[in-house]
């Protein structure tokens, strides 16, 4: 043993100690683990029902009196009424701009269609007028 350190040529007992505080430590650690997990394990279904427990407390205690659930039940009514409302708002709202977009989309075709007639017509009278001089013409060449 030609290459052991200093102190453990003076002490042969060092190496050993050193190796069952590390197991002793390592055993704490285990246990304080172990520990953790197990109060994991019953603090989350403890925590879950209190949470549950509040939850349905504070459904079922406004209707736990009469005055209490009466002034619940009123709360209940305006509130669907302001929905109500609101709702009526916005379906007005929307008639409003539908009928709106109705009436330009037809003063928008009503305006085409007439100036596709005006066309055509202006056209036709041309084409009449048109005529009716070839002919008076071919009539004027014709000998008599």
């Amino acid at each position: 043993m030609a290459t052991q350190t200093k102190s453990s040529k003076s002490n042969g007992t060092a190496p050993k100690a050193k190796a069952e505080t590390k197991r002793t430590t390592t055993k704490a650690a285990d246990k304080n683990q172990a520990r953790t997990v197990a109060e994991t394990a019953v603090d989350i279904p403890v925590g879950a029902v209190l949470t549950v427990t509040d939850r349905v407390t504070d459904l079922v205690e406004p209707f736990t009196a009469r005055t209490a659930a009466e002034k619940q039940l009123k709360s209940y009514r305006t509130e669907l009424r302001r929905r109500v409302k609101r709702t009526e708002r916005r379906g007005t709202t929307a008639r409003r701009k539908a009928t709106s977009e109705a009436r330009k989309t037809r003063n928008r075709v009503e305006r085409e269609a007439r100036k596709h007639q005006r066309t055509v017509e202006t056209t036709l009278k041309r084409n009449r007028d048109e005529l009716e001089q070839r002919v008076r013409k071919a009539i004027d060449l014709l000998p008599v």
